[in-house]
């Protein structure tokens, strides 16, 4: 679920679904954009050798009859696709997994030893991961002007994946595995989660079964509740010392005082910025990592705990005790009466942001660290399609704009500088987009109560998605049926279900406890559908 922008999105993050979090600055946008050009791994050319991409010519535009897609198009467009048939047997299911926000081949370790490669191993099932428009090589149009972003919504992105579907033709399979003349599930994590639990509701006839994982199907536009997981279940010393720093800053950055906050920002180094939120932004990015946590250490991005450790430890940096005198102004100018404790939290911060953030800076803060750059999201070539076409999604349809709009009575772990207006000027830079995001195109298919037989929700309890999904504390509570699972990973975080390891791999704790019962229950309950198929009208096509 991709409005977003952190330093380390993918950080650890190879083959994860991942809703982008946080707001990057445009210095770390064009070395993304770089980065994926650089020759791919050996891992990675190693998968798309065993698992060749396949093309299916689909259509651009499913609604002709909607003025939304005006000037409507007849043209069609190549949607990539693979599969994985080594577990296949006939009568099996098609497996599909979406890859939602980002390029396909990311999603390929898990026809290899994922949630597909163990589903399709319980079921005798053909594995597919099926790509996105708008993302990796499946572009309807030419580039992503404003005018050809047109076909980007959820509802033509629901229409092409059914259509897939009805029309796929597997290369070396004699049997006419198309839908509903064979049983079909779909899975997806975060927004692709969303779009499974859609698919079910809105093509149930194609779809047999669907499971949402982290499935965000609530869109809500200012998202401040992505912050209420991490503080509910991040290391409470770490958080408290979060809140603190933040506390600091904000009576600082809300206040009258130009010379206070020069004075702030120089004692973070960061002195250079102009804008005080782009310098409020850069603090976000350590207790930002949260999302990026896995069980699999392969798979983990370690930055919120090295974050924490830095932030929690006595005094971590000894060469910023040089700064407590400046600390100690800041603080007072805060409002704070003279506190050991505090100061130390206020110094490990300045280290930590230091060491990683304002070091790496090599010149013009500004250049380094703004977020806004209309000139930079004016680019609308193939290549910008990382950053662009997700940001069209926010813009228009998803919002999750991730505030610091946090209640009066919570006290913040990001800046409440950190607001709507901030957050969305890309909107209007890259798209020309002034009003907030439609929401109400993704929540008519259900918001927290989407329900239908054979729709699986499940999720973590620690995840900063599971506010916008059916386990949301704000959503009904729900019991769990083999015709209606639900399931909440103690502990779990983004999708934690959705990633495997070799059997080689495992150790008494890997894949943990939770996970292996998480993954064993989307085993049991496919199984127990598929029952279902045999005995149903669909055996019989």
């Amino acid at each position: 679920m991709r409005s977003s922008l952190i330093f380390c999105l993918l950080c650890g993050l190879q083959a994860t679904a991942a809703l982008i979090n946080g707001r990057k600055p445009v210095s770390q946008l064009r070395k993304e954009v770089e980065q994926r050009k650089a020759p791919l791994t050996k891992r990675d050319v190693d998968l798309e050798t065993l698992y060749p991409a396949r093309n299916i010519s689909v259509p651009v535009d499913f609604f002709h009859n909607d003025t939304r897609y005006e000037p409507h198009s007849n043209a069609t467009f190549p949607l990539r696709y693979w599969f994985d048939a080594s577990n296949y047997k006939p009568g099996g299911p098609v497996f599909v997994l979406l890859s939602g926000e980002t390029s396909g081949v990311g999603r390929l370790p898990f026809l290899q030893k994922g949630i597909v490669a163990q589903v399709t191993r319980a079921t005798n099932g053909l594995g597919v991961i099926l790509e996105h428009r708008y993302y990796g090589t499946s572009f309807p149009v030419p580039d992503l002007s404003v005018e050809n972003m047109r076909f980007l919504s959820t509802e033509q992105s629901l229409a092409e994946i059914d259509y897939f579907a009805r029309h796929v033709k597997f290369d070396g399979i004699n049997e006419d595995l198309t839908a509903p003349s064979a049983p079909w599930v779909v899975y997806g994590g975060s927004y692709a989660g969303a779009q499974a639990a859609f698919l079910r509701v809105e093509y149930p006839d194609t779809f047999f079964g669907a499971i949402s994982s982290s499935g965000v199907t609530k869109a809500i536009y200012d998202y401040w509740e992505y912050f209420e997981p991490i503080r509910q279940f991040a290391p409470p010393d770490c958080v408290k010392a979060t809140q603190l720093m933040v506390d600091v800053v904000d009576k600082i950055l809300l206040g009258n005082s130009t010379a206070d906050i020069a004075k702030l920002q120089g004692a973070f180094g960061l002195g250079g910025v102009k804008d005080k939120r782009d310098f409020a932004n850069v603090l976000t990015n350590g207790i930002y990592g949260w999302q990026s946590t896995n069980w699999d250490p392969k798979l983990n991005s370690p930055s919120v705990w090295n974050y924490c450790n830095n932030m929690t430890t006595m005094l971590n940096d000894k060469s910023s005790e040089s700064k407590r005198t400046l600390v100690q102004n800041v603080t007072a100018a805060a409002g704070y009466s003279k506190d050991t404790g505090l100061e130390n939290i206020m110094l490990n911060a300045i280290g930590y942001f230091g060491r990683n953030y304002v070091a790496e800076c090599d010149g013009d803060q500004n250049a380094c660290f703004a977020i806004n750059n209309v000139t930079y999201y004016q680019q609308d070539s193939l290549a910008e399609y990382d950053w662009r076409s997700w940001n069209y999604q926010v813009c228009t349809e998803w919002g999750y704009i991730q505030t610091g709009n946090t209640p009066k009575d919570i006290m913040p772990l990001v800046s409440r500088t950190l607001d709507v207006e901030y957050l969305t000027q890309f909107c209007v830079d890259s798209y020309n987009i002034t009003t907030p995001s439609d929401v109400e195109k993704v929540n008519r298919y259900g918001g927290f109560d989407i329900e239908y037989p054979r729709l699986a929700i499940i999720g973590g309890n620690a995840d900063p998605w599971r506010p916008a999904t059916p386990l949301a504390d704000a959503a009904r509570k729900r019991n769990s049926t083999t015709e209606k699972p639900f399931l909440e990973i103690a502990h779990g975080v983004h999708h934690w279900e959705e990633n495997g390891i070799f059997k080689n791999e495992t150790t008494p704790i890997l894949p943990p406890n939770q996970v292996v019962f998480a993954q064993q229950f989307v085993k049991d309950f496919v199984v127990g559908w598929l029952k279902d198929w045999k005995t149903s009208e669909h055996a019989e096509l």
